[in-house]
């Protein structure tokens, strides 16, 4: 292998490709969106769902994602760890959202294309990205329910 090619193969920056950029600046006004969404709703307090969650009414415990939309509002109005106390699975998904605006607002802006990113969506399968999120979702039911079975007693 030639001496360019090892350099060129280890490169943290790429020059980003046109629809690179409208794809992160479209990733980027998503999640600003997703953020600005819950901060009004938590400023004027909107419900976003039906009052009262079935599974909670029905056995007495929160479900899987009981607290996400709390603390998802929580987060957008900059109170982190309010969020992480209210349901640690969703504060974390947020704090993966924020940094994936803040690169893609990088991406966008400044036309540079991180290599780890490429690396990261040629060798991660999308079975093993599901996989982790049912494991975080796992992780922030299991901290609520202990909660909630140590607030019955």
């Amino acid at each position: 292998m030639q001496i360019s090619q090892h350099l060129n193969k280890s490169k943290f920056f790429f020059r980003a490709s046109p629809r690179q950029r409208v794809t992160a600046a479209v990733v980027f006004l998503a999640v600003v969106a997703f953020f600005g969404l819950f901060r009004l709703t938590a400023h004027y307090k909107i419900a976003l769902w039906p009052p009262g969650c079935g599974f909670k009414q029905k056995y007495g415990l929160p479900c899987p994602t009981c607290g996400m939309t709390t603390s998802a509002a929580a987060f957008a109005q900059g109170k982190i760890f309010e969020a992480f106390y209210v349901q640690p699975a969703a504060a974390l998904l947020c704090s993966v959202l924020a940094v994936s605006a803040f690169l893609a607002l990088f991406i966008a802006v400044f036309g540079v294309y991180f290599g780890f990113i490429k690396r990261f969506f040629t060798e991660v399968k999308i079975k093993y990205i599901i996989l982790v999120l049912i494991i975080i979702i796992a992780a922030g039911w299991a901290v609520t329910l202990a909660r909630a079975l140590a607030g019955h007693h």
